[in-house]
């Protein structure tokens, strides 16, 4: 099947993989609204090129706006880090389909490595060019074998947005520990749920509908500063939006956005988070 002649994509994931499809859609979304919020045009054309029926796994466009300002911190603290640090190593743990790569356009001297499951690494190296300073590691994050193919002789910036809830709560604890063990230097730049979220995890439209299950919730960021990791900053979902994020939504999301400055329980449920070690 081609798409303005471009050979479409099948996809068949499974469990949480299928998340990987829930947020590169919002972030296509986002790119075809009249104000994006992240621009991401690789995940468009991402998009446009898989074979899959992206009206059934949950995310409206009004859905799409939590997807892209959770990604937009990440963004951030990233590209400041590797501003500071030129020749880091990035590690993108469960980089699904994640156009970060595209978004942050690193520079030669930064080494990244997307780390995923065998069968998306495939996926993504049929719809994303490979740049010559960019390694796919078709892996497990948790198995932790696949450490032994980077380099531990640089800083290194490890991102991971989407994945600490899919953990098994001590095989996250152990991931952070080898992390911060393996190189000099560093930050963690990830995405927490707390317990709560955990608890309540079928009201997440994506995860239920992909058949997910979601295993570790953090109530503390602080709790993980026993892997050898210190606590930098941390952004509850109240303090995701920039005001030039809030001026680019239509007033009901602005609304939602500002009460959950109200109702803080709700807001403490996602934090984004940075550590050094």
């Amino acid at each position: 099947m081609k798409l303005l002649g471009v050979v479409m994509e099948k996809v068949r994931f499974t469990e949480e993989k299928a998340t990987n499809l829930a947020t590169l859609y919002g972030r296509a979304l986002d790119y075809r609204s009249p104000h994006p919020i992240l621009g991401d045009q690789a995940a468009d054309d991402a998009v446009r090129r898989i074979d899959y029926d992206f009206t059934k796994i949950g995310i409206s466009p009004d859905r799409a706006i939590s997807v892209v300002l959770r990604a937009k911190p990440i963004d951030d603290w990233a590209a400041g880090y590797l501003r500071a640090h030129p020749d880091a190593i990035v590690l993108h743990l469960g980089c699904g389909l994640d156009t970060r790569f595209q978004r942050l356009a690193p520079p030669e001297t930064v080494h990244w490595y997307d780390v995923d499951y065998p069968e998306v690494i495939e996926l993504r190296e049929k719809l994303y060019d490979q740049a010559p300073n960019q390694t796919h590691i078709g892996s497990s994050v948790t198995d932790f074998g696949w450490l032994d193919q980077v380099p531990s002789d640089r800083p290194a910036l490890i991102v991971a947005e989407g994945l600490t809830m899919y953990l098994k709560p001590e095989a996250g604890t152990e991931l952070f520990r080898r992390l911060a063990a393996k190189f000099p230097s560093g930050q963690v730049v990830c995405d927490l749920f707390n317990r709560t979220a955990i608890r309540i995890q079928k009201l997440n439209a994506p995860v239920r509908k992909a058949g997910a299950t979601l295993y570790w919730g953090v109530d503390d960021p602080r709790e993980l500063e026993s892997c050898g990791l210190t606590l930098e900053s941390s952004l509850d979902a109240a303090h995701w939006a920039t005001p030039d994020d809030l001026a680019k939504v239509g007033p009901i999301t602005r609304f939602q956005l500002r009460m959950l400055k109200v109702f803080r329980p709700l807001a403490r449920t996602a934090h984004i988070v940075r550590y050094r070690f």
